[in-house]
């Protein structure tokens, strides 16, 4: 069920059985030289509305621009700034906390956005519990990244070997090749790939990884490996989340 395509009455509805709901959220970054833009956002938002329809969860518009301050000395890379994805993420739960939800499943595609997504997390607690709102004391807050599924690492790990890689990876890639086939890009990649670097600015992270990848070979890449990650991946994430909405 997307919220987007709900009305208010259905998710009047869906409340009086859930007080579950699934957030995607992603970024708008340079996924090196064959890796789209929206890489992060369009994984979280598949894998987020394969949950939701595993488990028949309501599923958010998908909030496509994280914190990628890093990478925007690549053309077309948009990111917030830490604090301002604070706000957004305390808004968007205070907005749906106030309708009654109290459970929120975040299934995040960019590894850049999770020290400020648990962040946030602690400022909307506190927040909420400022606001004296109904059931503040009952809202969590559940961090899920689709890459670090224990199923997605190990077939990672048995496709690409080192060749997976922390940025612009050949899994990640899969994934978007088998959501997007009419868009798979090819390049020349040099088979020299910086990795292991430390991350400070935009210019000085350009500066170590030229060509946007973090000591991946996205070229490995295929549309029946896409495949193979989405459903370990939503069939992991559905377990995930409803073992959370079990849980006091």
């Amino acid at each position: 069920m997307l919220l987007h395509l709900s009305t208010w009455p259905e998710v009047e509805d869906y409340l009086s059985r859930s007080p579950g709901v699934i957030i995607p959220i992603g970024s708008t970054e340079q996924h090196g030289p064959t890796g789209l833009i929206g890489t992060d956002a369009i994984c979280a938002e598949a894998i987020a509305q394969g949950v939701g329809e595993a488990t028949q969860a309501l599923v958010t518009p998908t909030l496509n621009v994280g914190m990628a301050l890093h990478h925007t000395a690549f053309p077309g890379s948009i990111s917030l700034r830490p604090s301002t994805l604070i706000l957004v993420i305390r808004d968007f739960v205070t907005s749906l906390v106030k309708a009654g939800f109290t459970k929120f499943f975040f299934v995040n595609g960019h590894g850049g956005n999770i020290a400020t997504l648990k962040a946030a997390f602690s400022e909307a607690y506190l927040d909420l519990a400022n606001l004296n709102l109904p059931q503040a004391d009952r809202v969590q807050c559940r961090l899920a990244n689709w890459f670090t599924c224990g199923s997605v690492y190990e077939l990672a790990k048995s496709l690409y070997g080192d060749q997976e890689g922390s940025h612009a990876t050949p899994s990640e890639v899969a994934l978007t090749q088998y959501l997007y086939p009419e868009a798979i890009k090819h390049a020349h990649l040099s088979l020299q790939v910086a990795s292991g670097h430390p991350i400070y600015g935009a210019i000085d992270f350009r500066r170590r990884y030229p060509d946007g990848r973090m000591g991946s070979n996205p070229a490995l890449a295929t549309p029946e490996h896409g495949k193979q990650f989405y459903d370990l991946a939503v069939k992991e994430l559905s377990a995930g989340y409803l073992k959370f909405l079990s849980e006091d």
